[in-house]
């Protein structure tokens, strides 16, 4: 296995995370150093994770360290790999043989080739970084797909032959672990388990996400969704509603609405599921926040 020093510009664990926290995410120094870690040893780097906790906005960061363009395959149930790999655009083939005034025509070129996530990391490894998003949302077959995808990242085109990766790309893989992922594709990637960020740390992204939220509100807001998070909600929120809701509530605010009917009139963007909010109607005064700023 051949140990990169140096990627990117960033030779250590703690360049990489203060990089990440320039680009606006706020890691830890546990995430940053399996991060590290994954980018030099070349292992695709899994996170996993609560919804909203900040998986893939940590691989979209993580590019934007890397200077990359961010490659999303979005997994769901019953992919399959066409969706993951290519297709021929067949309707562009059936016009190029009525146009065609010879029989030169080559229907299997480029020209009629749609490059899917994987391929296209595969054609530009070194400008772009492959984000398989929610990996737990695809079936077993599909994962066993692209366990072998990662082992050489090379893609077999019966038509035209072997696409082969000049050199491994960087790949993020998340999980919100709705099921268990197989050992052989944990055992493929580096390992990080990303939480909800404590108080302290989740108001300073609030700080850091949303200029216009003074540091009173940011710190209302969160000890509020830590009351939320701890209710037997079906969809709690992420650290991303923690933002939009201290955002929210600032602009009713600045428009003459006055705390704390300002966050319960902004509580759509906290909480996006109707049977919560019902079951959260009858005691919804004790967890909003009161006077903010």
């Amino acid at each position: 296995m051949t140990v990169r020093t140096r990627i990117a510009g960033i030779s250590n664990p703690t360049e990489l995370q203060r990089a990440l926290i320039d680009a606006q995410y706020l890691a830890d120094d546990a995430l940053a150093t399996t991060t590290y870690l994954s980018l030099a040893l070349g292992k695709p780097l899994l996170l996993e994770g609560a919804p909203g906790v900040g998986k893939t906005e940590a691989a979209k960061a993580l590019a934007g360290v890397l200077g990359r363009e961010v490659v999303r395959l979005q997994c769901f149930e019953g992919i399959d790999a066409a969706a993951a790999l290519y297709e021929w655009n067949y309707p562009r083939q059936m016009l190029a043989i009525r146009q065609a005034s010879d029989g030169a025509l080559n229907l299997y070129s480029e020209d009629f080739l749609l490059a899917r996530p994987l391929l296209a990391a595969l054609r530009n490894p070194t400008r772009s970084l492959l984000l398989i998003d929610e990996i737990d949302r695809a079936d077993q077959e599909f994962e066993a797909f692209l366990l072998e995808f990662l082992s050489d990242f090379s893609i077999s085109i019966p038509e035209t032959g072997t696409i082969r990766a000049t050199q491994a790309p960087v790949v993020v893989l998340t999980s919100n672990r709705t099921r268990d992922l197989h050992e052989a594709l944990r055992r493929r990637c580096a390992y990080h388990w990303i939480d909800y960020p404590d108080a302290e740390l989740e108001a300073r992204i609030v700080m850091a996400r949303a200029s216009t939220v003074a540091r009173s509100t940011a710190d209302a807001v969160v000890m509020s969704v830590g009351l939320l998070r701890a209710e037997p909600l079906a969809k709690p929120p992420g650290v991303a509603e923690t933002v939009e809701w201290a955002e929210a509530a600032t602009l009713l605010n600045t428009q003459g609405a006055r705390w704390p009917d300002a966050f319960r009139r902004a509580i759509g963007v906290a909480i996006k599921d109707q049977d919560d909010l019902t079951y959260l109607s009858d005691h919804l005064d004790a967890i909003l926040p009161g006077e903010a700023a």
